[in-house]
């Protein structure tokens, strides 16, 4: 397949688009910085520069494509949440998701395939309901958010495109994500749960991330909202346990979570709520786990070599 790719130098964009490669697809990545996007991917990856703001000769190498995944968007927990990075998170979502589609609609031969990554921060706050594809959207920022940038990326079915929306949870791997913050206090033996520790924590290996996006894109009868987490969800109390038993060290010294919604307003919030979210429609699909459970997947990134 011809396969066009946003976001594609990223913590997830690196590893998919090496892998859409040695698979035998090409790929064409949409950055904004050309040189560095073939040095961290290579020259197996085609690398045609946007701003994802305007309109432009970017928008030929959708003419044919087969399919594009949407994985543009600035760090969602990079610093508090100022009114000037919401919109930065929201511009880079939702105005770079509405440009794209346009460009696609603007095309004599479609790609017909969209993978667009969302979030489950679309639930919002939960609790311990056991939360699938059809639960109802939460209040807040996040799912206001995920609201608007879910329906800039539907608006591509209009036109006969196939949409599939990745609400993903928290992408467990050792060269980014979340992971290697919790790691830090861990290996100076001060590492605990952000309290309450009763909170879900829905995860999800880097490598099942980047297969659900590669079986979204080769399963035509897959569309709509699909839950990009493991089958089994922990608490925060239960995670930090098996990362502490993984790596050898003690989980004694818990996070105060005032402290942390003090210092970070709502991220702060985000951090000490959770969901307990189910991959349902993957489950029911046929998608088969490489990691279903959270100590394979821990072991597997932190013991490797």
């Amino acid at each position: 397949m011809q396969i066009v790719v946003t976001g594609g130098t990223g913590f997830i964009g690196r590893p998919l688009c090496a892998s859409l490669c040695q698979e035998g697809h090409r790929v064409t990545l949409l950055t904004r910085r050309r040189e560095e996007a073939l040095r961290v991917c290579g020259s197996t990856v085609t690398a045609v520069e946007w701003n994802g703001r305007e309109a432009g000769a970017w928008e030929r190498c959708l003419e044919g494509a087969d399919a594009v995944v949407n994985l543009a968007g600035a760090p969602i927990a990079d610093g508090r949440w100022t009114n000037a990075r919401k919109r930065v998170l929201a511009e880079s979502r939702v105005l770079t998701t509405r440009l794209l589609v346009e460009a696609m609609s603007r095309r004599t031969s479609k790609p017909r395939t969209l993978v667009s990554a969302s979030g489950i921060g679309y639930y919002g706050a939960g609790d311990d309901r056991v939360l699938d594809e059809g639960a109802a959207r939460g209040r807040g920022f996040l799912p206001d958010l995920c609201l608007a940038w879910e329906a800039e990326a539907l608006r591509a079915a209009e036109f006969g495109v196939r949409v599939v929306l990745l609400r993903t949870g928290m992408v467990l791997e050792q060269d980014g994500g979340a992971l290697p913050k919790m790691l830090l206090p861990f290996q100076f033996f001060a590492g605990g749960p952000i309290m309450p520790g009763t909170q879900w924590v829905s995860w999800i290996h880097r490598r099942d991330h980047i297969g659900l996006i590669q079986w979204a894109l080769t399963t035509p009868s897959i569309s709509g909202p699909v839950n990009a987490v493991a089958p089994e969800p922990v608490t925060m109390n239960r995670f930090c346990n098996v990362l502490a038993q993984v790596l050898h060290r003690p989980s004694w010294l818990p996070v105060p979570g005032f402290a942390l919604r003090m210092a970070l307003g709502e991220l702060g919030t985000l951090m000490t709520t959770g969901q307990r979210v189910n991959p349902a429609k993957a489950l029911s699909m046929g998608y088969v786990f490489h990691y279903p459970k959270l100590e394979p997947a821990l072991q597997a990134i932190l013991t490797k070599g």
